[in-house]
């Protein structure tokens, strides 16, 4: 994720756990409680800007200056999968522009309230009262601010508001798969990996969302799950572009959303995906075509994820590659460092080296994903 900030800019992160948003039994969006949670956070962040140790002054002066949060979200598409809507299709982004917008206009309300309490951000504020007023009016002069309920403008040009910025999807790589949700706003990948077991052997575990709903649904075929189950390289790289730029109107500052493109994309179809993401309104796109590194974070088999100009692509599930357990060497009779370290055997296939790969470390043979930041 690339966050613009001004030099010296400090933007403390945190995401909202929307899998514990639905409502399993009635199989809808808990908004109160997301309104609830979203009021929470923001005044939490609010609070660690006072409690960080500033290294530099200059970090110092500009946080207590601006008071930017990010407040985020992960398990998007957990809470679309309760919601038995799939990601990427129409139904699925009217409930997602939704929670945005709840998510949004309820952090720019509680923003508001904490300005009442507290004050507003400093670099919001003048001596003069003239000079204050019109700081306010030019904030919400601004193109994201126009999209907002004109209750929220009216507020913050009397109040004023805490946080110049308030919202950022993070990438959550690591928090979201500590929680054991989607992570950010992107679909699973796949809804298998691999866990090291006390042996040092690795085992296949499916994503919790699926053992919920095979526990709740014995009769389920696991092979052929509801459709809104549905996989990042399963749906066209428009329908990633679209909820991508859904979200973006909600959201005053970074996205990290990665627009998944299968093997054989040529470059005129993801210049098109880019002007789409432009007309969309969002602020930036990443275009990854399948198999186009050496080695990457994750991969598909080839034969089932191929474009071309002759078919179109077609939403098949495709076949996960399992690493077979009696193939897999015990950890005691290596004689190589097995680890998730850079410079490491990958501790998965036994064969591949770690490397640093778009922010993980990644394994150069089987591609398995093995740490990442946040």
């Amino acid at each position: 994720m690339e966050q613009p900030l001004a030099p010296y800019s400090v933007c403390n992160l945190a995401a909202v756990n929307l899998a514990e948003m639905a409502d399993k039994e009635t199989k809808t969006v808990d908004f109160e409680k997301l309104k609830r949670t979203v009021e929470v956070g923001v005044r939490m962040q609010d609070n660690v800007i006072d409690a960080t140790p500033y290294f530099l002054e200059e970090n110092k002066s500009q946080a207590l200056g601006e008071r930017r949060v990010g407040l985020g979200v992960m398990g998007l598409h957990d809470l679309l999968i309760y919601c038995e809507t799939e990601y990427g299709s129409e139904a699925g982004n009217k409930l997602v522009d939704e929670v945005f917008e709840t998510i949004a206009t309820t952090a720019y309300r509680a923003s508001v309230e904490l300005a009442k309490e507290k004050g507003s951000f400093p670099f919001l504020t003048d001596e003069k009262e003239e000079e204050t007023n019109r700081l306010r009016q030019a904030f919400i002069d601004t193109g994201y601010m126009k999209k907002m309920p004109e209750d929220i403008r009216e507020s913050i040009l009397e109040h004023g508001i805490r946080n110049s910025h308030l919202l950022t999807v993070a990438p959550t790589g690591s928090t979201g798969t500590m929680v054991g949700v989607s992570t950010g706003l992107e679909p699973y990948f796949s809804f298998s990996y691999f866990r090291s077991g006390r042996l040092g052997k690795f085992i296949e575990v499916k994503a919790d969302i699926v053992q919920e709903y095979l526990a709740e649904h014995p009769e389920a075929d696991e092979d052929n799950l509801p459709h809104w189950f549905v996989t990042a390289m399963e749906l066209d790289p428009e329908a990633h572009a679209d909820v991508q730029c859904v979200i973006q109107r909600w959201i005053d500052s970074s996205i990290s959303k990665t627009v998944n493109a299968p093997k054989g994309y040529s470059v005129e179809q993801v210049e098109k995906v880019y002007e789409r993401l432009y007309r969309g309104g969002a602020k930036g796109g990443t275009v990854y075509v399948d198999g186009s590194r050496d080695a990457q974070v994750l991969t598909l088999k080839a034969e089932e994820n191929h474009f071309d100009d002759t078919h179109e692509h077609k939403k098949e599930k495709p076949k996960q590659h399992v690493v077979l357990l009696d193939t897999i060497n015990d950890l005691r009779s290596t004689s190589v460092t097995i680890g998730s370290e850079v410079g490491d055997t990958c501790p998965v296939c036994r064969k591949g080296t770690v490397e640093e790969i778009g922010g993980c470390n990644t394994c150069t043979n089987c591609n398995a994903q093995l740490k990442c930041g946040l």
